[in-house]
């Protein structure tokens, strides 16, 4: 790079932007940002569900499509949850990595049904 190339870009000596290199951030690290977002979203679990968890697929280091697994507690709103546990997965992963997440695809693995009340013979 010539000094007249550096003095072009607003700053003498510095390297271009489209010379620097990418920080590329592992698939992993944004499937535990996914994770934790649908941790935060779910809220309370039954007793013996497993904690939410998600795998994520990145294209081009900056969309990332996400598939998040989780067990929900029966009777209750389970579409609301899932998109819940949608749009918490898009803000967390889009401010912390700065990824745009155009899907979100969220799989109930298991209901756990309430406990039963046995004076009444029904779940409550």
């Amino acid at each position: 790079m010539s000094t007249a190339e550096g003095e072009a870009d607003g700053a003498p000596g510095l390297v271009p932007p489209r010379e620097r290199g990418a920080t590329r951030i592992a698939d992993r690290v944004v499937a535990k940002i996914a994770s934790q977002a649908a941790r935060e979203a779910v809220g309370p679990l039954p007793q013996d569900a497993e904690p939410p968890y998600a795998s994520v697929v990145v294209h081009h280091d900056d969309t990332a499509r996400v598939r998040v697994h989780l067990e929900l507690g029966y009777p209750g709103d389970i579409g609301g949850r899932c998109g819940q546990v949608r749009r918490q997965v898009i803000e967390r992963v889009s401010g912390l990595v700065g990824m745009q997440v155009p899907e979100v695809a969220v799989r109930v693995e298991r209901l756990h049904p309430a406990a039963l009340d046995e004076s009444r013979g029904r779940t409550r």
